[in-house]
């Protein structure tokens, strides 16, 4: 019998409920079929402060070693810690955690060395059809001695790679709260920002995978709300958000207002480009903000439209090798940290923009954020194809009016523009519209919306 584990492996990872839907046993398979199909005679494994987290981990590196396999355990570590390992190193490498989801779940990352991708073409389905063939019998024996399992902390080298990508050595002193969410950025931001003139004022560092205060999930605006409030009572520079993994990082300015990630997306990328020269290719999904492609031109850079999700980004970045990519979820990518996302290479960045002039970041970050936009609106429906059809044929044919189909439908005029994405996963449809000024963005957004849910 063939299991199905479709529930299970998802586009990118491996994510599902623990023990519900797989255990250390099926870790175990996973690791001998990463393996297996990656080539490597050596990896290096990570996870978050998930209860289950080091139980899977240690599963996967005892079925990669009984395959010959060497194994170098980072122990506890955030997602793009991992990736350094991965780059640093020249090993594959396999992340344990779930990013934001919730406490029962846990999930895989694999990467090739160098942290390239592993996802669905690249080589997710064929540990998939491994595993599902092995279910049932356990992985064939091997005849090669088997590998070692060492330790070896990465932390400080980690971070001393970060803090060598980005000049901080002038910044003045800021003021910064810090939400970690209980996950892995209480356990990396201490030592990162150790010696740089920040006061910093932690909140929920302690490392629990219950997340008792709230989900670790910054772009869902109910999560952010204690480090709105906490930047306004402590007359703070900035607020600073981590996801449960923290490759992600969401920015609040000096009143507590969330910071867009696409201005986030146009500071870094000018910041990344006068580091090259005033040249390079910026990598942006085509559901930013019309800011970013406009900023990368001024500052000399070529943007380069692609669609949503990081294997697309990924992907554009090695073929074209861009300098950074950035996403609307808070998803920074940089050609010097191997193409991989890193949410706390960005908030250094951040960090050294603010520090190094005078002004606020409200103000700093006006010039970036340009437009009106809606943010991502979620409807469910009947019938996804049907729904974009309607859509197409309303707005087809108009003058001044241009339609593509990279990824959905994104509908396009002088002054405004929208795209609605059918979810992979759930009977949605996603609407993302922006305008030259808000009640234009509203007419526009209302009238996608009627369509939609008509």
């Amino acid at each position: 019998m063939t299991a199905d584990l479709s529930q299970l492996v998802k586009a990118y990872d491996v994510r599902g409920v623990v023990p519900d839907q797989w255990d250390e046993t099926l870790a175990e398979l996973f690791g001998a079929a990463f393996v297996q199909v990656t080539g490597a005679d050596a990896i290096v494994t990570g996870h978050d402060m998930r209860p289950s987290s080091p139980g899977l981990s240690r599963a996967f590196a005892r079925g990669a070693a009984a395959r010959g396999v060497d194994v170098t355990e980072i122990g506890l570590c955030s997602t793009d810690q991992l990736y350094y390992a991965s780059g640093a190193f020249g090993l594959a490498g396999a992340m344990f955690t779930a990013s934001h989801n919730p406490a029962q779940y846990n999930g895989i990352k694999m990467c090739r060395p160098g942290a390239a991708p592993v996802g669905q073409d690249t080589g997710l389905s064929e540990i998939r059809e491994l595993v599902e063939s092995w279910i049932d019998s356990g992985a064939p024996t091997s005849d090669a001695t088997p590998g070692t399992i060492t330790q070896r902390d990465t932390l400080e080298d980690y971070s001393a790679h970060l803090r060598g990508l980005v000049d901080l050595t002038s910044i003045r002193p800021l003021k910064v709260v810090v939400d970690a969410g209980n996950g892995m950025g209480g356990h990396t931001v201490p030592t990162v920002f150790a010696g740089l003139p920040l006061t910093l004022v932690p909140m929920y560092f302690e490392l629990d995978g219950t997340f008792p205060n709230h989900e670790a999930n910054p772009l869902d605006p109910a999560n952010i709300v204690d480090l709105q409030k906490r930047v306004r009572e402590e007359d703070a520079d900035l607020g600073i958000a981590f996801d449960g993994d923290a490759d992600r990082c969401f920015v609040v300015d000096e009143r507590g207002e969330p910071v867009s990630p696409s201005a986030i997306t146009a500071l870094v990328a000018a910041r990344e480009l006068a580091r090259n020269g005033g040249k390079g290719t910026v990598i942006h999904n085509l559901i930013t903000s019309w800011s970013v492609p406009e900023v990368v031109r001024e500052n000399g850079g070529t943007p380069v439209r692609t669609r949503v999700g990081h294997s697309f980004i990924k992907a554009e970045m090695a073929t074209s090798g861009a300098i950074f990519g950035g996403e609307h979820s808070a998803h920074y990518y940089f050609k010097d940290f191997w193409n991989a996302d890193t949410g706390m290479l960005a908030a250094l960045h951040v960090l050294a923009a603010l520090g190094g002039q005078e002004g606020t970041l409200s103000a700093l970050v006006a010039q970036y954020d340009r437009y009106a936009g809606s943010g991502e609106i979620n409807s469910t429906v009947d019938d996804q194809a049907g729904r974009l059809a309607a859509i197409k044929a309303a707005y087809e044919g108009r003058e001044d009016i241009t339609l593509d189909e990279l990824d959905g439908l994104t509908v396009t005029a002088t002054d405004w523009w929208f795209n609605v994405r059918p979810s992979n996963t759930e009977p949605l449809l996603r609407l993302n519209a922006e305008a030259r000024d808000e009640p234009t963005m509203v007419k526009v957004r209302d009238e996608a919306l009627a369509i939609i849910r008509g």
